[in-house]
């Protein structure tokens, strides 16, 4: 029954009745294809229709993930009968991909691999894990101040030229080298400078071979932007379900993904929302956010960059992603142009994770000081920028001594830059990153000079360094 009722969609044609810019209605004279259905028309079959909604009882409107230049009123159109599919497995790694899962690195197609429909249902809620896990990701100022959720989903704020492509690809490079996992990166209306700079970035930092890349690139239409989103996922879930593995997955940008949402809606006619968004925005960020999750066996971990919009963080497109994060990490370009990398900002980072129940009472208030130190001396920056440091109280310099310290401790030589700094890249652990706080805040480095605590792995090497800086000194007078 079912192979005579795939022999017919397979085989069913209709007919072009309207275009309009990249929404397309076509008439089936006996039976609609279902939602989300690929059609195919044009010179061999080469321009792919998604369906989204029926008209009536004969026509369907769906929006061209391609160019539909060429097409005509009364062309014909093929039911494939199936939906949107993406390969999934492990010969997908260190290849890059389009929304249709072909191989855009000028390498041979995957072509015996399994393929499977980019819209999958959310891992229902009896199988997803009900604890809350850290997941460490070797970054000290990541995992003092705003540590990830296993299973969940960060905000990555930052500019052009803070350090937001260095800092993923060493998260991509720990996560393969500490968690034995596998990062997969998705590139929502990406520039093709920008993608073609990161697969060579990727390359260089020798991570690639466990990365996987899939792009919606923005001269493509808006709806294969809007669907590069649910292909990523769709792979990154056969690694989390089936190889029982812990995934990274990385988005740029969160905010195209609405964008391009915005763009599908207004083609199809709908009536804008609030502030000119789509009505169905809610619901489409949340089809896709909810695939991001963890089981007993494996998770998804998404660290996702977020554009806010004029900087206004009442923005509808801004409150819903919110909603759904879990961790906000902020890159500074002040804290970039002092040197001081990873450029965390460590007052405006945050996490929900950061809790006594989650991380420990002692991970918590050390970080609560941290932050707290570092406040101060913000206060205080004014004061001795115009009196100088001479004028301020015992207890303020004793302040200002270690959040100076804290700041340099927690940069960290990455192992992706290695060939630019002549520094060796440094994993520390979430122990070892508290322990350094901990005793800069019990006052133990006070002695010490900024200089010996700066880009360092563990807080015992600045021990080593210790007497080449009192030798330097001493030269120095």
């Amino acid at each position: 029954m079912n192979k005579t009722e795939d022999s017919r969609k397979s085989n069913h044609h209709g007919q072009i009745i309207s275009i309009r810019s990249s929404v397309v209605d076509v008439r089936f004279s006996e039976g609609l294809p279902e939602v989300y259905s690929e059609l195919r028309t044009g010179e061999d079959d080469r321009i792919v229709i998604e369906v989204v909604n029926h008209v009536d009882e004969q026509t369907v409107r769906g929006i061209a993930l391609m160019p539909t230049a060429g097409l005509a009123r009364g062309a014909a159109v093929k039911d494939t009968g199936k939906t949107l599919k993406v390969p999934v497995g492990d010969k997908l790694l260190g290849r890059v991909f389009n929304v249709f899962g072909e191989a855009i690195d000028k390498k041979d197609q995957i072509s015996d691999a399994q393929w499977r429909s980019i819209h999958q249902p959310p891992v229902e809620l009896a199988e997803q894990s009900t604890s809350s896990e850290i997941l460490e990701t070797g970054i000290k100022a990541i995992d003092v101040l705003a540590p990830l959720e296993r299973g969940g989903k960060a905000g990555l704020f930052g500019g052009a030229g803070v350090g937001k492509t260095v800092l993923l690809s060493e998260m991509i490079h720990n996560m393969a080298t500490h968690h034995e996992g596998v990062s997969l990166f998705c590139g929502i209306g990406e520039r093709n400078r920008e993608a073609e700079e990161f697969y060579r970035e990727m390359q260089e930092a020798g991570v690639l071979n466990n990365t996987i890349m899939v792009f919606g690139q923005m001269n493509e239409p808006p709806g294969a932007r809007f669907r590069v989103g649910h292909a990523a996922l769709t792979m990154a879930e056969y690694f989390r379900d089936d190889a029982k593995q812990d995934v990274l997955l990385l988005m740029d940008n969160i905010f195209r993904f609405i964008q391009a949402g915005q763009e599908v809606s207004g083609l199809m006619g709908r009536l804008p929302s609030r502030v000119g968004y789509q009505p169905t925005l809610g619901t489409e960020l949340s089809e896709l956010e909810e695939r991001i999750g963890n089981t007993a066996s494996g998770s998804i971990t998404s660290v996702q960059a977020v554009y806010v919009p004029a900087d206004d963080f009442t923005d509808p497109a801004a409150v819903h992603t919110f909603g759904h994060l879990s961790s906000s990490i902020v890159l500074s370009r002040k804290r970039a142009s002092q040197g001081l990398y990873p450029a965390i900002d460590p007052l405006q980072s945050n996490s929900k994770m950061l809790t006594p129940p989650i991380v420990g009472k002692r991970h918590y208030q050390i970080a609560q000081t941290v932050r707290q130190t570092l406040a101060n001396y913000e206060d205080l920056k004014d004061i001795i920028s115009m009196l100088g440091m001479e004028e301020l109280s015992a207890s303020d310099r004793q302040t200002v001594n270690r959040a100076r310290r804290l700041e340099r401790f927690l940069t960290q030589p990455f192992f992706t830059t290695e060939q630019f700094t002549g520094k060796a890249g440094k994993l520390v652990s979430m122990e070892e990153a508290l322990d350094g706080c901990d005793r800069i805040l019990q006052g133990e480095f006070s002695d010490y000079s900024e200089r010996s605590l700066y880009m360092l792995g563990k807080i015992d090497e600045a021990q080593k360094s210790q007497p080449q800086e009192q030798e330097e000194n001493s030269e120095k007078e």
